[in-house]
């Protein structure tokens, strides 16, 4: 294999050791009236005991946002934006700040009672609708030992053990879960490397949250809805069908053959710096998507913060998204306007939120 074909395998794994991303795209002029998505805010995650989960995301490095207290209530808003009445729910805020843009990237974390809820912890990491994020440290030998230790480690990879790049051999990057089964891929900062001119870094590059992703079932079809609809700019022209021991071992499987077309969106606390929005398209593992409900253990989903909420929201229905939320929007006492949708291909969750005066 030579050194273009490892670069190029392993930017498509987790955009991990390419120098860096494409340029990025000019903004479509007059898309604003049509509604637009300002960035991507934050990730999302169900899970069955909320206190067990932020002590990991403590272990894993993030901090718990004190403005956000834990505790359960009933609110209105809350069931509104699930589609789901009578429930009682608690939510944390774990965040970190992302070294290249210097802000917070939140994690949501939020536990439910009062509904039936399926527990799908179990879930592979390639079934149609599974979703993750990056998570890059300056160390990831050292963050896996200590949750080794600490009894936290839920290694996917083989062997429980960081994978090695092709040509290398320290182990740098795996797949590992939180305690309900949702994956992050877990980076080694790679080192520092002169910028060639005309491109942007790779958000992947520095400590931090750098992308997040989902496994599609219909690549063409998921391009339509987070690229053309929501506008995210596309990092490759095609996405290369990929398979060997590497992407099998950090992963944790065996035969896979995956390919994986990689979206940008600013980052909305920052929108100089962009992150990446993965599309992985596993070409042998096509199950029909999972029915599962927003409230249910081990859903992980995306939030975006949007101006024109109502036009981007009718655009996305008639593009073929499910809503989840009830009919109409309703206002956060903070201004805030926010819905759920399902996208057209897998049904993956995705928030469109609104902030006043956009």
């Amino acid at each position: 294999m030579n050194r273009h074909s490892i670069l190029k395998g392993i930017v498509a794994v987790g955009a991990f050791w390419s120098g860096a991303c494409a340029p990025a795209l000019s903004q479509t002029a007059g898309a604003a009236p049509q509604g637009r998505v300002v960035g991507l805010a934050f990730v999302g995650r169900m899970v069955a005991d909320l206190d067990r989960s932020v002590a990991f995301y403590k272990a894993l490095g993030f901090s718990q946002d004190s403005a956000t207290h834990a505790t359960w209530r009933r609110d209105t808003l809350i069931e509104h934006l699930y589609g789901v009445h009578g429930i009682k729910t608690r939510t944390a805020r774990m965040f970190l700040v992302n070294e290249a843009s210097g802000q917070r990237f939140v994690v949501s974390l939020c536990e439910v009672k009062g509904v039936k809820r399926r527990n799908l912890a179990g879930h592979p990491p390639w079934e149609p609708g599974a979703t993750h994020f990056s998570l890059v440290v300056p160390d990831a030998q050292l963050l896996w030992a200590r949750l080794r230790v600490n009894g936290m480690l839920r290694a996917r990879s083989w062997g429980a053990q960081l994978i090695a790049p092709p040509g290398q051999t320290k182990g740098t990057i795996a797949y590992l879960t939180d305690p309900d089964g949702l994956d992050i891929e877990l980076l080694n900062q790679r080192p520092a490397a002169p910028m060639a001119p005309g491109r942007i870094e790779n958000p992947d590059a520095r400590p931090g949250v750098g992308h997040a992703g989902i496994v599609v079932r219909d690549l063409d079809k998921a391009k339509a809805f987070y690229g053309d609809l929501l506008g995210g700019r596309p990092q490759t022209a095609e996405a290369a069908w990929l398979k060997g021991d590497f992407y099998d071992a950090v992963v944790g499987g065996h035969g896979n053959v995956m390919r994986v077309y990689d979206e940008s969106f600013p980052e909305a606390s920052a929108p100089a710096f962009r992150l990446n929005f993965a599309l992985i398209e596993f070409q042998n593992r096509k199950s029909p998507a999972d029915p599962y409900n927003i409230t249910d253990i081990g859903v992980g989903y995306v939030g975006f913060e949007v101006e024109g909420l109502a036009a981007l929201l009718k655009r996305a229905e008639a593009a073929g998204a499910e809503m989840v939320s009830d009919p109409g929007t309703l206002t956060r006492a903070n201004g805030t306007r926010d819905v759920i949708v399902r996208d057209p291909d897998v049904g993956g969750f995705v928030e469109l939120f609104e902030k006043p005066g956009n």
